[in-house]
């Protein structure tokens, strides 16, 4: 089968020719039809997580359908239409026994510890605890979508968020996660402003119905004044230093921010204001991915109309664009939305 491979950290990935994966007892393989191409695959590729074994095949957005289950593989079968987080989990651990897939102490993902989506052909271990069976009204670039970054904004707001109708909602960073997160608040109810230094992003996100402000030295002053004295909720879903603390900056007294967006490298120690988290009653909180369990109620909503994954796609290629896709993501994001790869 064709696959996308990079031999060493930083070179120009190539299209290959590798042996189809073997399915474990537990496993299904899953032939793909979609996958994103996401921030974290070029922080793979340029040798930023030390979970990824050279040669690699990256890729963890994805959905397609099963062509091989394994002999213990009970709730699925060949020709399933199916997604799964980014998070494979074991099942078996504290963690997964409480409902939280996405932290899950033994867990593998695709694209990093494992071969990934960009492939024609991928394993999901433990089929029965990870992978979610699509309804027929979800295509599959809606669905690629889902594993990583929209899923992420979900649990975020959602779950570590605890967002609630009526509140302010403050978004740092206007890309895939960024974008997504702006759809969710928005269909929850809340009033968003979301904080970008790109026109083309700014633009996007007020078409999905945020308030917009550009990066800058006032630009925590004026989110603080768009959400009449500070948000309620503020999600950093870029990944630095200055969002991080802008992001913290914003919040009312007793409010919450989430960080999704990965501190790496000299990024990696932001200076958070701990005396205005003590005398604030500021909540921190980290947001890791999506547990499996909660892809119901989100795939309910997008059936239903409430959410629109789609909207995050800014551009679809095919698998032969997969390449220069990955490496066109050195250069300063566009704002133009995720790019989805589509499988002949």
């Amino acid at each position: 089968m064709r696959a996308v491979m990079y031999r060493d950290f930083g070179d120009t990935p190539q299209i290959v020719d590798v042996e189809r994966p073997v399915c474990p007892p537990h496993g299904v393989v899953v032939r793909v039809a979609a996958t994103g191409v996401c921030r974290s695959d070029w922080h793979a590729w340029r040798g930023h997580d030390d979970s990824v074994t050279l040669p690699h095949v990256p890729g963890h957005e994805f959905a397609g359908v099963v062509v091989e289950t394994g002999s213990d593989v009970v709730d699925h079968r060949v020709g399933d239409r199916v997604t799964a987080p980014f998070v494979f989990a074991c099942g078996a651990c504290d963690e997964c026994l409480a409902g939280a897939t996405q932290v899950c102490t033994r867990q593998q993902q695709p694209g990093f510890t494992l071969p990934g989506s960009f492939a024609e052909e991928l394993v999901v271990p433990q089929a029965d605890v990870n992978l979610v069976t699509l309804p027929d009204g979800i295509g599959f670039a809606e669905a690629a979508a889902l594993g990583c970054r929209f899923g992420t904004a979900y649990h975020a707001l959602h779950a570590r968020g605890r967002l609630r109708a009526g509140e302010h909602v403050a978004v740092f960073g206007c890309g895939g996660v960024g974008l997504s997160t702006v759809i969710v608040a928005v269909a929850a109810g809340a009033h968003v402003v979301a904080v970008d230094v790109s026109p083309a992003a700014l633009e996007r996100a007020a078409a999905l119905g945020a308030e917009t402000v550009t990066s800058g030295l006032d630009a925590v002053d004026e989110v603080r004044r768009r959400t009449d004295g500070g948000a309620h909720v503020s999600v950093d879903a870029f990944g630095s230093r200055a969002t991080s603390v802008a992001a913290v900056e914003s919040l009312r007294p007793r409010g919450r921010h989430v960080q999704v967006g990965l501190l790496l490298g000299d990024e990696a120690a932001p200076a958070i204001p701990m005396g205005r988290v003590i005398g604030e009653e500021l909540e921190l909180r980290g947001s890791h991915g999506i547990a499996v369990g909660e892809y119901a109620a989100m795939l309910d909503d997008v059936v239903a109309g409430r959410l629109r994954p789609d909207a995050t796609i800014g551009r679809t290629i095919g698998f032969d664009d997969l390449p220069d896709a990955l490496v066109a993501m050195d250069l300063p994001a566009t704002g133009s939305g995720m790019t989805v790869a589509v499988f002949g």
